[in-house]
């Protein structure tokens, strides 16, 4: 019963720190903030969470899970090239409909640069490579996993770092391209260089 109360004030904590970083941004979301919010004690914040930094952390979590949730959904062709452009698009349409919850997945990265990511935490980014994964086996069938496995990898981190332009206007000064075009671009020069290479292996 005790755990249950716990959880609920844990979740309620975490729709309302949500919702505020969705419509306001990720300046919106502080223990003050979020306690004036949910009428909860800021110390009642820090005992369920213990820092802000764990709160932002299951935030992520939740993130990643609506992403893999959406990429898991998309009906695959059957066609390497379509299908890795389904998923581009449902990728990008995800971010930008999301933007201030991808910002501040994305922003925690960069603040915590050489952090070790807790098992939970690469559990999820592990499956949406996986996802990506099986669209490369068909694009390159006769290629080993473990090198596969590693262009997946690098694939996912290519798209996760354009992502970044997505979340905020930084081009919109000297370039008025499409930012959707460069995740396009990229990624799918990247595959044809994958085809390209397995032709010559043959």
């Amino acid at each position: 019963m005790v755990q249950t109360e716990k959880d609920n004030i844990q979740n309620l904590l975490l729709n309302i720190g949500r919702k505020m970083v969705s419509e306001n941004g990720t300046e919106a979301l502080t223990a003050r903030k979020l306690s004036e919010a949910s009428g909860c004690s800021v110390g009642a914040i820090y005992n369920q969470f213990s820092n802000m930094d764990n709160f932002i952390v299951i935030q992520n979590y939740m993130t990643l899970d609506e992403l893999a949730n959406h990429l898991d959904k998309v009906e695959l062709t059957g066609d390497a090239f379509a299908d890795l452009n389904l998923f581009l698009d449902t990728f990008v349409e995800f971010v930008l409909e999301n933007k201030n919850l991808w910002f501040m997945l994305y922003s925690f990265h960069l603040r915590n640069n050489g952090r070790q990511y807790s098992y939970f935490y690469l559990r999820r980014v592990v499956k949406i490579i996986s996802l990506i994964d099986n669209i490369l086996r068909q694009a390159v069938p006769n290629m080993e996993r473990p090198e596969r496995l590693l262009s997946s990898q690098v694939l996912w981190l290519t798209l996760f770092a354009l992502s970044s332009l997505l979340t905020k206007d930084i081009l919109d000064s000297f370039s008025k391209i499409n930012r959707r075009t460069i995740c396009q671009i990229m990624i799918n020069t990247y595959l044809a260089g994958l085809t390209v290479l397995e032709e010559k292996d043959e």
